[in-house]
């Protein structure tokens, strides 16, 4: 983790303004809830890193916003699959679809512990504020 420490302070210091990140798997999840975790938390205010990600449980950790599908959604929309196979439908024949349903969820702590100020045509987007 020291070395993902020194990387994130370098990266504050060269203007990056924030640290996007994707998981696509749980242990891929696990690596960037820890990622989000480091750049919030810096030692040094001006080396602190919004983290920006595409599930809500990492904001609900602590990082600044995320914008991705809505979990329930894509399990509402699963069982309709698990559905049609259980009564004989073929899942070659099943389409392929992509998620319809996104969410924005902004964390205001977050905004506040990295000095940000957040346009209200932003947090009027939101599907969530978390204060």
């Amino acid at each position: 983790m020291s070395s993902a420490r020194a990387a994130l302070a370098r990266l504050a210091t060269c203007g990056l303004l924030a640290v996007p990140l994707i998981a696509g798997a749980q242990q891929a999840g696990d690596r960037s809830a820890r990622i989000g975790w480091l750049a919030f938390r810096a030692p040094s205010p001006k080396h602190r890193l919004p983290a920006v990600c595409s599930f809500r449980d990492f904001v609900d950790a602590g990082d600044l916003m995320s914008y991705g599908s809505d979990p329930g959604d894509l399990a509402r929309r699963a069982a309709t699959y698990v559905d049609k196979i259980l009564k004989g439908a073929k899942p070659a024949d099943l389409p392929v679809e992509q998620p319809t349903k996104f969410e924005l969820v902004i964390n205001l702590k977050a905004a506040k512990a990295l000095r940000l100020t957040l346009p209200p045509s932003l947090l009027g987007r939101a599907d969530h504020v978390i204060e």
